[in-house]
């Protein structure tokens, strides 16, 4: 029997572009603990709090919500409890060394599956003032008004 092929992306946080500027982005691992990944893959998580610290010289995921797996019983756990990211040694570094500075956060902005095992992507960024919010949605929509006329940028 041929194996099923995976679905890529299993959680977006959208909000997460209107809020900050991107910067960096980094994929990490995720650790998951008894039946979290089944909880994923049914898309009962949510990123919209969710952010990143360093402790230790080691990152972790803090405010991610996975629902307890309704089937679970004893094997589920503590639907908000800090998760392990797995990164490299320099990664870990540099985002430490982000976050030291003044108005610097780090944000998962995705989670998706990559060979069976669960993802995170993760991204330096600045939060947004509301003028800039503001602006960036005047630019999207003078882009969608654009794009409805049949103009392009680009030289196409």
């Amino acid at each position: 029997m041929a194996k099923k092929k995976e679905s890529g992306l299993l959680l977006e946080n959208r909000a997460a572009r209107h809020e900050y500027f991107f910067f960096d982005t980094f994929v990490a691992g995720l650790v998951l603990k008894g039946t979290e990944i089944k909880s994923l893959r049914r898309r009962d998580a949510s990123l919209s709090d969710a952010y990143i610290y360093v402790k230790d010289e080691e990152a972790f995921i803090a405010n991610m919500h996975i629902a307890p797996y309704k089937e679970g019983n004893i094997f589920n756990v503590d639907h908000l409890r800090d998760r392990k990211l797995l990164l490299q040694k320099r990664e870990i570094a540099k985002i430490a060394s982000s976050l030291k500075q003044g108005g610097y956060t780090c944000v998962p902005t995705k989670i998706f599956l990559q060979h069976g095992f669960a993802k995170v992507e993760i991204v330096i960024a600045k939060g947004k003032k509301t003028y800039d919010k503001r602006e960036s949605l005047k630019q999207r929509d003078l882009q969608r008004e654009l794009e409805r006329s049949g103009h392009r940028f680009g030289g196409n």
